[in-house]
């Protein structure tokens, strides 16, 4: 029932899309097709699906540590106070903000995320079960989302975090937080201004800093010093901005635009007027680019989706397949390892109970002359049978011992539990032989499938170029 739950909506998305982006519709059919290779190796269940694993549309993420102003660029974007404000810890919760219907601010539990492909947040409380047992039933303590009639919110999806050192559940909220990461189109990173030593920052500008400037999508993520005004009365503002620069060089941000705002509406009072105005000047400057690249977010998100595509298809392709192999030659072995001296301990207690008892009359065993032909062939079909259910045993035995690695196995990361599964699987397959290495539900034609999913891929970023640019100036031909 599930199973169909998940193909009802995914069917809706493909319509909403056949509408408002051709190409993206195709795309949910390649991602249907990937499902459909995944499910034949084991490595998702029949409610699972590709699609449901990436936002179908734009997502700008709000990252940063406690009061940096996140919650107050927010409101300021949309024009209303949707997220509340503070010094402290107001908002523990990420949360999802998107166009609503009604006149009023509609804020929904984490549920409406955990169970709507169409969000970011589809399923996430299993991920965080993994991570973090018990934790994933409270999936409404770390989402809500939130529904505004706003025109700068309609077409995305905006995601407001708490502060980032701020939640008990550590690994739950570093995981909700790469999650974001890896989907957003766009990641405003937020540091604050009136806290001028970026050493006391050094987690956060790890994790929000050194381990993102090295991704290949590292252009997205724009780090904002938030705030800048209050430093103008106790301190030199360009000090202040120089320090935080350093501080991300440090950790490897040598590279792109850092920008320096603090609130239109800000009631921060400056005296000096030509410091008040060459902060204002250069605040206007840095949000109109932000809110610039925040416009540009539906172009990159269909680029995104389509990346996406690729990246799955290449990594069950290049990853997940060779690895499963890989345990399946681990498994072989090891069946290997085990028959070997109980089938020889076995064949010497027989020659050792043969030989000693005089059953031998040169190449014959006398007992077995002495049977009729059907006893004769009942004995070799009983022996056979039991020399196969023996090698089974064994066979489960090694087999079980890969599996129990594989869920030890910490370096697999998201790959654990997809791997676990299709091992499994294999396992199930009483008639499949250990000696061969190939995946069960692998093969030419599952490998020709697969490769036809990446040409499409490269058809849909043709498709999108098509529609993006056009070198000649010319129609489209």
């Amino acid at each position: 029932m599930t199973g169909n739950t998940t193909q009802e909506r995914i069917k809706r998305l493909e319509t909403h899309l056949k509408r408002e982006n051709p190409v993206l519709a195709g795309c949910v059919q390649s991602f249907q097709r990937l499902d459909r290779i995944a499910r034949k190796l084991g490595l998702m269940g029949s409610e699972d699906s590709y699609a449901t694993q990436v936002s179908w549309w734009p997502v700008i993420s709000v990252l940063g540590t406690f009061s940096a102003g996140k919650s107050t660029f927010m409101n300021q974007y949309v024009g209303q106070d949707l997220q509340r404000t503070g010094n402290q810890a107001v908002d523990d919760k990420f949360t999802v903000i998107c166009y609503g219907t009604g006149a009023a601010s509609t804020a929904l539990p984490g549920l409406a995320l955990d169970s709507d492909p169409r969000f970011p947040f589809y399923q996430i409380s299993r991920d965080i079960e993994r991570v973090a047992e018990g934790e994933g039933r409270r999936v409404d303590s770390y989402l809500q989302l939130k529904t505004v009639q706003a025109e700068s919110l309609r077409g995305k999806i905006f995601i407001d975090s708490p502060g980032f050192d701020a939640d008990q559940q550590r690994t739950s909220t570093l995981l909700i937080t790469d999650h974001i990461i890896d989907l957003s189109d766009l990641v405003l990173v937020f540091f604050d201004a009136r806290h001028p030593e970026p050493g006391a920052m050094a987690d956060t500008l790890k994790h929000l800093v050194a381990d993102t400037v090295r991704r290949p999508d590292a252009t997205k993520f724009l780090y904002v010093l938030n705030q800048i005004d209050n430093t103008a009365r106790e301190d030199n503002p360009e000090e202040v901005v120089a320090a935080w620069q350093r501080a991300l060089a440090q950790h490897g941000l040598t590279a792109g635009r850092f920008y320096r705002i603090y609130a239109r509406n800000s009631g921060t009072t400056i005296d000096n007027e030509q410091v008040r105005e060459r902060l204002e000047r250069k605040r206007d400057e840095d949000l109109d680019d932000i809110e610039a690249r925040i416009h540009q977010v539906e172009v990159e998100r269909a680029y995104r989706v389509v990346g996406v595509l690729e990246k799955t298809a290449r990594h069950l392709r290049d990853v997940q397949v060779p690895r499963l192999s890989e345990a399946r030659r681990q498994w072989r072995r090891r069946t290997a390892w085990l028959s070997a001296p109980v089938f020889s301990a076995l064949i010497g207690l027989f020659l050792w109970w043969s030989i000693s008892g005089g059953h031998w009359d040169g190449l014959y065993l006398t007992p077995f002359a002495e049977l009729t032909v059907p006893l004769q062939i009942a004995l070799v079909a009983t022996v056979g049978l039991a020399a196969w259910l023996l090698h089974g045993k064994l066979r489960a035995i090694a087999g079980n011992s890969v599996l129990r690695g594989l869920q030890k196995d910490e370096t697999l990361a998201r790959d654990q539990a997809p791997l676990v599964r299709a091992f499994g699987w294999n396992l199930r397959a009483w008639w499949d032989s250990s000696a061969s290495t190939t995946p069960r539900g692998w093969g030419r034609w599952r490998r020709r499938q697969l490769d036809s999913v990446l040409g499409e891929a490269d058809g849909f970023v043709q498709a999108l170029n098509d529609q993006y640019a056009r070198p000649s100036g010319g129609e489209a031909e």
